[in-house]
């Protein structure tokens, strides 16, 4: 039976989770709350995290989700006041910095508005299970020429869309 999130248990996790969203670093967490470690907040940041704004959504957790949402746009916001700073100035260095947070405040709220689907894609087309059943109907239909290139047809046809 897999083992209960630490995180998620602990009696300050709401906390823990917007320190998390503005960006506070599992080690400074792990000092703060010392009966975490800093693994177990690391697997809570990408695993639960992203899951438990999504269900905020419902209704019991509306408000807390939309503070999270806003913060993150709020975090969004200063970051790019300061990468325009930085251009302005001509600080490169922390420019390229300002752009990496910039890149992970989108990436966050894209998880949290559901926009960002990261579940794995197969294209069953150029599995070799699927080749090899592809050819072994067209070599079973062989004896069959008329029925043969109707099923060719159709693969052809399912294969394009």
């Amino acid at each position: 039976m897999p083992r209960t999130c630490t995180v998620c248990s602990h009696p300050e996790r709401e906390a823990i989770d917007r320190a998390l969203v503005e960006g506070q670093s599992s080690g400074k967490l792990a000092g703060r709350y010392r009966t975490l470690d800093e693994r177990a907040i690391r697997r809570h940041r990408s695993n639960h995290l992203p899951t438990t704004l999504a269900r905020a959504r419902e209704a019991e957790e509306v408000s807390r989700a939309d503070d999270l949402l806003d913060q993150v746009r709020g975090l969004q916001d200063r970051v790019l006041t300061i990468l325009g700073k930085a251009e302005n100035s001509g600080e490169l260095r922390t420019a390229l910095g300002a752009i990496r947070e910039a890149r992970r405040n989108l990436e966050l709220l894209a998880k949290l508005l559901g926009e960002l689907d990261e579940r794995p894609q197969v294209n069953i087309l150029v599995s070799p299970e699927w080749i090899a059943v592809r050819a072994a109907v067209l070599e079973a239909l062989t004896p069959h020429p008329e029925a043969r290139a109707a099923v060719a047809g159709r693969l052809l046809q399912l294969e394009g869309e």
